[in-house]
């Protein structure tokens, strides 16, 4: 069902429409999870540190496909705001055809320079083969996983939060079924798990986009629209190209760090492989609020209702906080026990070191919530060069700070990182967030740009 987020009490519109897309991304992060779960649970440890290692340059591929789900998103707020469905239909015919392009060069660069990328971050003999085959495997599912990102952000500008969760649920679900049945019953190994997330991801993205179509189909004919219109392509690129290149630079952030990690040997590359995916499992869904919010933003700008904008800046850090509450003692308190579900043997290096950073790193997750609030108020509002500006400083201090304190703290400095980033990048975004407001770089002014 569509929904107006321009009309109602902000925080009780944010409520409803953001809570269906935390449900979604934490089905979401299950795919990833599952593959980490299986690899080391019914695999071995060298398994899940293939997965874990292949997953920092999938994050690549993913930065591209966030790119086209939030301009897509931003962009069809826009027009669904004013009213405009001639608009809305141009932008999401325009954004498949720009996705197709994008996703068939990015597969290209994959299969032929897979083996270079692993090269690059230093990835052990032991785990080289493994890690290969499984990133193969999933360059091959980047059509699903483009399309995907691109149909949940037409519901989300739609207002609709609640139909990507239904499909991500029955699929996530599906895919750790699917997973145990490979690697268990089939004997597949690390390829087992490639494939089972291939199988539900595409399946995954047939029905949203099907779903995305029907959706398109009942709206209000008002007028022509093109297929492929260049003024919307142009709005779409002024969003989807810095929001990639934020992306993707975290990504190569994360994988010079991970280069960094995988000079500890393979135990603590699990051990890491277990602890990113539960840190990845909250700052993905802090991170999908925050589009949410972009997708409230948007709409409401569109509608020339900036008031609102402010409000649903203040309910937003109320609602990621408190989401935030449990997630972080969960994680300082029962971290044995969560990492302990990725390995095998519940302890030695493996576990140490992943119970480490999930300490280390989850009493920021307070920090961070609200700079990804501060980040898609900016985004939804076109800033982005402020919000550029705050996640470079917030990557640059991570990937400094990882370099100076490992040579004098172990993997222990490395982690530490994590917090310096977020508390300077936070201050940053809330900073020309506040600018924003009261200068000539309001959001609402940031429309008449």
């Amino acid at each position: 069902m569509n929904r107006d987020l321009t009309v109602g009490k902000p925080a009780s519109v944010l409520w409803r429409f953001c809570l269906p897309l935390f449900g979604s991304v934490i089905f979401q992060q299950l795919y990833n999870i599952a593959d980490s779960f299986v690899a080391g649970k019914f695999i071995g440890e060298e398994a899940l540190a293939a997965v874990g290692n292949s997953y920092e340059i999938t994050l690549i591929f993913i930065a591209f496909a966030f790119g086209c789900n939030i301009a897509c998103s931003v962009v069809t707020a826009r027009y669904f705001g004013a009213r405009d469905y001639a608009g809305v239909r141009s932008t999401v015919s325009t954004t498949l055809i720009a996705t197709g392009a994008l996703c068939l060069a990015l597969m290209a660069l994959g299969f032929a320079f897979n083996r270079q990328m692993l090269a690059a971050i230093h990835t052990p003999e032991n785990i080289l083969a493994a890690s290969r085959l499984y990133l193969v495997i999933y360059i091959g599912s980047l059509p699903a996983v483009f399309y995907y990102n691109v149909a949940t952000g037409i519901f989300s500008a739609l207002g609709d939060s609640r139909t990507p969760f239904l499909f991500l649920a029955a699929s996530s679900t599906s895919n750790i079924l699917v997973d145990i049945l490979f690697v268990t019953a089939f004997g597949m190994g690390v390829e087992g798990v490639a494939w089972a997330t291939f199988l539900c991801q595409g399946v995954s993205m047939a029905l949203a986009v099907l779903a995305v179509f029907r959706r398109l189909k009942a709206l209000p004919t008002d007028g022509y629209a093109p297929r492929f219109s260049l003024p919307i392509f142009r709005q779409l690129t002024a969003i989807a190209v810095p929001s990639i290149l934020q992306q993707s630079s975290i990504s190569v952030g994360n994988i010079v760090i991970q280069g960094i990690i995988n000079g500890f040997g393979s135990s603590v590359i699990a051990g890491y492989s277990a602890a990113i995916k539960l840190n990845n499992m909250v700052i993905t869904s802090l991170t999908t609020l925050g589009n949410g919010i972009s997708s409230y933003t948007a709409q409401n700008l569109g509608a020339n209702q900036p008031d609102r904008v402010r409000a649903g800046f203040r309910a937003g850090i109320g609602l990621v906080w408190l989401l935030c509450l449990p997630l972080t003692a969960l994680y300082v308190f029962a971290g044995p026990a969560l990492v302990g579900v990725f390995l095998k043997s519940a302890e030695g290096l493996a576990l140490e070191s992943g119970v480490s950073f999930l300490r280390i790193v989850a009493p920021f997750y307070f920090v961070v919530a609200a700079k990804l609030v501060s980040d898609g108020v900016l985004r939804g509002s076109g800033l982005m060069k402020q919000f550029m500006a705050a996640t470079f400083t917030d990557l640059i201090l991570r990937i400094v700070f990882a370099f100076i304190l490992s040579p004098r703290m172990g993997y222990r400095g490395i982690w530490s990182a994590w917090p310096v980033g977020w508390i300077v990048g936070t201050a940053l975004s809330i900073w020309l967030f506040a600018s924003a407001q009261r200068g000539a770089g309001r959001p609402d002014a940031a429309q008449q740009e």
